[in-house]
């Protein structure tokens, strides 16, 4: 493992990028939705951010309870915590910058896609971050092959609710948020495209 490997690890490229820019100041409260094992973290762990992370997969926040435990370990394991993203329990305006990597494209429908946007909204202070990643139709319009709403299925073969441009500028309108950045999508050896939406609220 390289040293870039180990203070790094696998972060997103498109969240390494707010953090070369600034756009995640040191010292911010740290929200991971949907977590996983932890990847986009490591580097907030080793640079002293407290971060806390929610994911439906109990064995995953065990993982990240791990992760943390070795490499900032006055971070209290009930930061960590298995629950639905749409009831999880973290409190109103607590944090800094929400991170969401690869999540809302597993709703189930437009409601539910609501309910976890809004949880995690909620969650922000005045002033936060929000960086989202999710799939889109955005690029391959003509390719994706509606199922019924907005779950679609790519050219890869998997079904997903996916957005579109309009979807988002929609819902950055309606939470009352601003863009960050321009939404920039990446298409996948059309395959899939993989959308990045970072709004301030």
């Amino acid at each position: 493992m390289t040293d870039l490997q180990r203070q790094f690890g696998s972060i997103d490229i498109y969240l390494f990028d707010q953090l070369l820019r600034g756009n995640i100041p040191h010292g911010a409260k740290i929200l991971d939705v949907g977590c996983g094992p932890g990847r986009n973290l490591i580097y907030l762990m080793h640079s002293g951010h407290e971060v806390f992370g929610i994911d439906e997969n109990p064995s995953a926040v065990d993982e990240v309870r791990r992760l943390a435990a070795s490499l900032a370990p006055e971070i209290p394991e009930s930061n960590f915590r298995a629950e639905s993203i749409d009831a999880m329990t973290m409190p109103a305006t607590s944090v800094d910058v929400v991170i969401c990597s690869a999540v809302l494209h597993f709703s189930r429908d437009d409601e539910h896609f609501w309910a976890m946007l809004r949880a995690m909204w909620r969650t922000l202070k005045p002033g936060g971050l929000f960086f989202c990643r999710l799939a889109s139709t955005i690029g391959m319009e003509d390719r994706c092959r509606r199922i019924a709403g907005r779950r679609f299925v790519s050219p890869d073969g998997v079904e997903r609710y996916l957005v579109e441009e309009r979807t988002l500028v929609d819902a950055t309108a309606k939470l009352g948020g601003t863009l960050v950045d321009p939404l920039k999508t990446t298409v996948v050896q059309n395959q899939r495209c993989m959308t990045t939406w970072v709004v301030r609220k």
